[in-house]
């Protein structure tokens, strides 16, 4: 059986991970860091925040960062030359962020405040067009958090934290999602981050249960992994599953860097990304 290594210690809150250009970078949230990372572990803090960055997540938009400022409500693009504003969300508590291939972007969000511990409502998905025009196009996300979009942009799936689902959106011509359908039931299971590979199937980060599933649409359980602390997001390369796992004590001990509790992971796939 493939095995699960340690890429990376001493993590204070990784969030975010994306494969790009050979390594895999993620969001440290407690330390206001993107950092990137070799395969061979060598480790490179690529932009440090001076904005709060609980969350801060991104993705990449022809080459360059772009990135959520949740407490600012904003979009924030990264080049040579420094931040700049992309769009203007509106807001805040602002999650997950995922490009699609014609430069637009989604980005949701739980709709509260869980850090500062807000009652429970529901959140949106907004679409920010190329020309920074953001519209809510989802409504009712019961607390969004990982994203991921077909090879051919035509579905965009959405992890419902609150609802033990990953729920999918057809995608139409303008950036509108419609034809909202449940795309796996995951019965107990909490997701969190995602990632979809080449055959389709998606592997689910799942912070109680401490794992990691691999599942077809309609919910069909193709492999799980568990580990000794919560997963909280995974990315893909062509053969690589990358894993974020850190231990969760609760809000209360957010903030806490000292703790350093979490890695980055890697586990041999034989189905790589999408």
């Amino acid at each position: 059986m493939a095995m699960t290594a340690v890429l990376l210690e001493a993590v204070a809150f990784g969030e975010s991970p994306r494969w790009h250009d050979g390594r895999l970078w993620f969001a440290d949230w407690l330390t206001h860091e993107i950092v990137a990372v070799s395969p061979a572990g060598e480790r490179e803090v690529v932009f440090r925040a001076d904005f709060p960055t609980m969350p801060m997540c991104f993705d990449f938009l022809g080459g360059q960062p772009l990135i959520v400022s949740s407490s600012d409500g904003l979009l924030l693009r990264l080049s040579e030359s420094g931040l700049s504003t992309h769009a203007e969300l509106g807001g805040t508590g602002f999650n997950e962020v995922v490009v699609t291939g014609a430069g637009g972007c989604y980005v949701n969000g739980g709709g509260f405040d869980l850090m500062a511990g807000e009652p429970y409502r529901p959140g949106a998905i907004l679409f920010a067009g190329p020309d920074g025009s953001v519209r809510r196009v989802a409504d009712d996300i019961a607390f969004g958090n990982g994203m991921a979009l077909t090879p051919d942009g035509s579905t965009l799936i959405v992890a419902e934290s609150y609802a033990n689902r990953l729920t999918a959106f057809s995608v139409l011509p303008d950036g509108g999602l419609t034809d909202r359908r449940v795309w796996a039931d995951l019965g107990e299971g909490v997701p969190d981050g995602i990632a979809l590979d080449a055959s389709g199937a998606v592997w689910v980060s799942d912070v109680p249960h401490r794992s990691c599933t691999r599942v077809r649409e309609g919910g069909e359980v193709l492999e799980q992994l568990t580990f000794d602390r919560g997963c909280f997001a995974c990315a893909l390369s062509e053969d690589t599953l990358y894993l974020v796992v850190q231990e969760w004590r609760g809000i209360d001990r957010v903030g806490k860097t000292e703790d350093r509790t979490g890695q980055i992971l890697t586990h041999p796939v034989s189905v790589g990304c999408a």
